[in-house]
Parts: C-alpha cells; structure tokens; sequence
C-alpha cells in the first residue's frame, strides 16, 4: 500500500478514534505531511499508546493539541518541546513556516526537529535549544502557545509572551492529565472558582485525556546526570590534574531547582 493511502487510512482511524470531523487546516496539514519523514516505525499507525518518555506523539494527541490550538494563517506561533518535528510541520503547515518557532531544551531533539524539518521542506520554522519555561520572548508575542510537555500551570514567562486574545494549550495535570486551552479571562477575577487555569487566565476548552511527559528544568534533559557523586566522579576523572580549583563546588541544587 502507498503512503497516500496509508495516510488515508490514518485520517479514517483518527476521526472514528475522536468520534468527530476533523478540522479543514488540521485535515489538509495530515494529507500534506509525509510522517515518515518525522517517524520510522510505523508511522500511520494510530497508535494511543504511553506516550511518557517519548517525543513521538501519537496522531490523536497531536490532532487532540493543535485542534484545541486553533491556530489560523498568519497566527506567530510558539511551540514548546520540539520533538521530532511533525505537530511543528503541522502548525507551519496552517499558520506559515515562518511564523512557526520552536525550542526544546534536549540539544539532540533540537537536531532532529531540525533535520526532519528541512527533510519535508519546513527549513523556515525556527527551532531553538532553550529552556521552554523561558519561553523564546525575541519573537514574542504569540498568538499560539503550544506546550507539548505537561505542567500544572503554565511558566508565567510563557503566559506573559502570550499575544492580547491569544491562546495557550497544554496538557494539565501530572499522572493524570486534560488538554486543556486557556486564554486571557476578560475581567480580573472572572474564571469560576473550579477552573484550574491560572490567576488572569480561563479555560475555554478541554479536549480529552493524555500522558506525555513533564517539563523538564534545565539539567534534566538527555545526557545530563543527576546524581551529584557520579558526575562530580566522572568529571573528576576526566579532567585528572588539570581539574580547576573548587571543581566540587560547581554542582546544581537539585532540590532548588525541581
């Protein structure tokens, strides 16, 4: 079978999986994207596995994500955990690619977003190593904000980057987690008392459940040891003599930071 007709085949499951329609710039972005290019294994299957410790995301939860977007052409657009690219195609697939930016704070996804980006002719989406919490405020303001890493409640750096009648999506909660897409409440003090968007913020949709992993800190990205002992010893080893005055002294507090 060709790979129009397997993407074919995964739209059918996605919109039976979703029991609705989808979206005309969400559908035309999945004809469009060839996701292989971003996934080896498998990549038309609608698979809605355990997503945590992954940076594939299944169809339904990047569907599930920028569907809650809403994002439009034009849109700036700010994507925080870059992945292996393919939601970023689908944004800069709706919105433009050069409206589209993208950080993630493991250097390795950075380089693959980046490579599989250009292999399916998105070079102008910008991706960026940075720490998401940060946001990427150069480009700022965002009319979308897209955070594909769960948090109880967004960084205040990326609410404050987010654009007067923008939007921000990501997935709430820890073990168990909604997508959930906020915006600035009209009135201060307006959300209900039983929504969990943060001070200044309500929700105005939610969209289903999901599990990816959690925000990172800077640190906690891939190759990064976290055990002070181990990498003080290693480092110790590898520099030998030559090791600066004080070199013990130059560890995180993990404690501080998480």
């Amino acid at each position: 079978m060709d790979e129009a007709s397997l993407r074919a085949d995964m739209i059918e499951g996605l919109e039976h999986e979703l029991g609705e329609p989808l979206g005309a710039a969400v559908l035309t972005a999945l004809q469009r994207i060839p996701r292989e290019t971003f996934v080896d294994d498998s990549p038309y299957a609608n698979s809605a596995s355990d997503e945590a410790g992954t940076r594939v995301l299944a169809p339904a939860t990047a569907v599930r994500l920028i569907t809650a977007l809403d994002a439009a052409e034009g849109d700036d657009v700010l994507v925080v955990g870059a992945g292996v690219g393919y939601s970023v195609a689908m944004l800069a697939e709706i919105a433009g690619a050069r409206h589209v930016h993208a950080v993630d704070i493991d250097r390795e996804a950075v380089s693959i977003a980046r490579s599989n980006l250009s292999a399916a002719g998105y070079d102008a989406v910008l991706v960026d190593r940075r720490d998401g919490a940060n946001g990427l405020p150069e480009y700022a303001p965002y009319d979308r904000i897209l955070l594909e890493t769960a948090v109880l409640e967004p960084p205040r750096a990326l609410r404050e980057q987010l654009a007067d009648g923008g939007r921000l999506v990501y997935p709430r909660g820890n073990a168990v987690q909604t997508v959930a897409a906020i915006e600035a409440a009209p009135d201060a003090g307006a959300e209900p008392d039983d929504d969990d968007a943060p001070t200044g913020f309500r929700t105005v949709e939610t969209a289903g459940p999901t599990r990816l992993q959690p925000m990172l800190v800077d640190g906690e990205q891939r190759g990064v040891e976290r055990n002070r002992t181990r990498r003080e010893d290693a480092e110790r080893a590898e520099q030998g003599h030559f090791a600066r005055h004080g070199w013990e002294q130059e560890w995180i507090d993990w404690d501080d930071r998480l």
